[in-house]
């Protein structure tokens, strides 16, 4: 089982941003990702049709050999992961905001987390905020619009337009930590850096990801110890437009049709 690939699956281009940083981390490993953009986004979406879509989803990349699955997006891993956890047998990693350590390092003690309405609406977020806040305020925003731009690749005025009208509020309030609570917000970094300034700290939890994956693979002996043969990396998107896709992947490797 070594030699089985990791699984991703997320509501389009977003966790190919986890994607990279797990590849990066775990260069050996053979990987399948699953853009669902037919269904995106799913922070729009009821609980119950997330649960529907993610059970679909890590079925299908079962039925491709997967030995562990990354739920590479905040709103299936806030209202699915205990389900999927439950139903299948076998590792997942699922993906959080990392409010945790914005908490720890934030020195006016208020934080903005920047996430879609499915994530923030969800039993997991309330647990893991209350959880995690200790003393800090958290300025909780719902960034409708901004991952329909993203995968349409549109990086102009628009989305300029949209991350002001979120972010500005916070930054009034005093933030120093933003949490970026979606893994399609990492590609228009540098636009929200652009808007907060160098006063404000960017989080997101990749690097960590991939940590936890690395970890949750030598606990289970799945690493792959292969390191002759180049490692095979395989996508599938549910939508009929690749083009976003591609962009992020400057057009390295083939896109599979998957069917949702």
């Amino acid at each position: 089982m070594n030699s089985f690939p990791i699984g991703f699956f997320d509501s389009g281009v977003g966790g190919i941003t986890l994607w990279k940083s797990i590849k990066k981390l775990l260069p050996f490993e053979n990987t399948i990702y699953l853009s669902d953009s037919k269904n995106c986004p799913y922070g729009k979406k009821s609980a119950k049709e997330i649960n529907h879509i993610s059970s679909k989803n890590t079925q299908f990349l079962i039925d491709k050999n997967c030995k562990i699955i990354i739920v590479a997006c905040n709103t299936a891993t806030t209202n699915s992961i205990s389900m999927l956890r439950n139903k299948f047998k076998i590792p997942f990693i699922g993906i959080e905001p990392a409010i945790k350590p914005a908490a720890l390092n934030s020195k006016t003690k208020k934080i903005g987390v920047l996430a879609t309405k499915g994530t923030l609406t969800s039993n997991l977020f309330f647990q893991t905020s209350s959880d995690h806040k200790l003393d800090v305020e958290l300025i909780n925003t719902y960034g409708e619009g901004l991952i329909e731009l993203i995968e349409n690749g549109d990086y102009g005025n628009k989305l300029n337009d949209l991350l002001k009208k979120y972010l500005n509020p916070m930054i009034e309030k005093g933030i120093d930590q933003l949490v970026l609570g979606c893994t399609h917000y990492p590609l228009i970094k540098k636009s929200i850096k652009n808007i907060v300034g160098n006063n404000v700290n960017i989080v997101d939890c990749n690097y960590a990801v991939a940590l936890q994956t690395k970890n949750i693979l030598e606990l289970n002996k799945l690493l792959n110890k292969n390191i002759e043969d180049s490692p095979k990396h395989t996508f599938y998107n549910s939508g009929e437009d690749n083009y976003a896709i591609q962009e992020i992947l400057e057009n390295k490797y083939e896109i599979f049709k998957f069917e949702s």
